[in-house]
């Protein structure tokens, strides 16, 4: 073939070739082919893949935790008390009601004036949740339950109650405020 035979022939074939790379390993298994096919033994042996046997093994040990976990799951704080005392699942639904719908009509009533009161509110709100949690974990662990689940009670009205008289105090922040800007107009 002459040169412009060959320029030609790359020229008709330009948009033709493959610029896909071979898979990993190709050159060993092309010489251990072409080795075999000259009649030529090889000693060098194989690379062993030692990775493989182990992230299958790394599954399986996976699978098998996560199952293990589905199966031996702890009851959750909650549903202990409730198997403890089913009146209180009752109990606790109404309250965090009632204190869920007034922290709501806090929260909506808070204004520059009576910012510092909704948040020291909103504070003791939840140190009297962090402490129900403990009485949870107590009645739990097997303490005077009549003793915990009168205290537990009393917490949820504790709650009720300062929530109440701060709605008051903020209603009488508002009145006080309006009051003074009727009196100061000119």
């Amino acid at each position: 073939m002459n040169k412009d035979n060959l320029e030609q022939l790359f020229k008709n074939l330009e948009n033709d070739f493959d610029f896909e790379e071979p898979k990993s390993g190709h050159q060993e298994r092309f010489l251990e082919k072409l080795n075999q096919h000259n009649g030529v033994v090889s000693i060098a042996r194989k690379k062993t893949t030692w990775w493989k046997p182990l992230s299958i093994a790394a599954s399986v040990v996976l699978i098998c935790m996560v199952g293990l976990q589905l199966f031996t799951t702890e009851q959750s704080v909650r549903e202990q008390v409730v198997e403890i005392s089913p009146e209180v699942s009752r109990t606790e639904s109404y309250f965090a009601g009632l204190i869920e719908e007034q922290v709501q009509l806090l929260k909506d009533e808070k204004s520059p004036a009576t910012a510092q009161l909704v948040d020291d509110t909103l504070v003791q709100l939840d140190k009297l949740e962090t402490d129900y949690k403990a009485l949870e974990k107590e009645l739990i662990n097997g303490g005077n339950s009549k003793f915990i689940l009168n205290a537990m009670i009393t917490n949820f009205q504790t709650r009720i109650d300062l929530l109440q008289e701060v709605l008051v105090n903020v209603e009488n922040i508002k009145n006080l405020k309006s009051y003074n800007d009727e009196n100061s107009t000119i």
